[in-house]
């Protein structure tokens, strides 16, 4: 990955991305800690990278997760002790092993979302019809810009 070349950027503008990023953060830990699911956390963020990025290196991994091989290794071993992942011989490089999310894997990660999904449901209808329209109009917004940015 390439790190993003130097941008001016008005600071209104900067601090919407970082109250952004904030209230993502916080509304994600909220519903983590909400929800009952029986995946740690940490495993259920890891099995939606893997589930996002497709087969990848460990090393690959790694990267996109910021951290380190070792610690990713360690942490790919207990999805696998798990049954949630596997590995596989890259077509490209048969000396090298792609981490796959496994059905088991998928099932625990649709059941982590959908356990997300019931915890905040109540906050969601708590909201008004007009906050509700001003999330998904957000939401198109967010997926619009990410998609821009992973084009690149």
């Amino acid at each position: 990955m390439n790190a993003p070349a130097a941008v001016v950027i008005d600071p209104e503008v900067a601090d919407t991305g970082s109250r952004l990023l904030s209230a993502v953060a916080r509304l994600n830990r909220w519903a983590t800690r909400q929800a009952e699911f029986d995946t740690p956390p940490a495993q259920a963020r890891l099995l939606a990278l893997i589930s996002e990025v497709g087969p990848a290196r460990i090393g690959e991994l790694a990267v996109a997760d910021h951290s380190s091989q070792p610690t990713m290794t360690i942490q790919v071993q207990r999805l696998e002790a798990a049954g949630f992942v596997q590995r596989r011989s890259d077509p490209s490089d048969a000396r090298v092993a792609l981490i796959e999310i496994t059905p088991e894997g998928s099932a625990a990660l649709d059941e982590v979302r959908r356990a997300r999904r019931v915890a905040l449901a109540p906050a969601l209808a708590s909201l008004t019809t007009d906050e509700i329209a001003a999330i998904q109009t957000a939401i198109g917004a967010i997926d619009r810009m990410v998609s821009a940015v992973d084009d690149d």
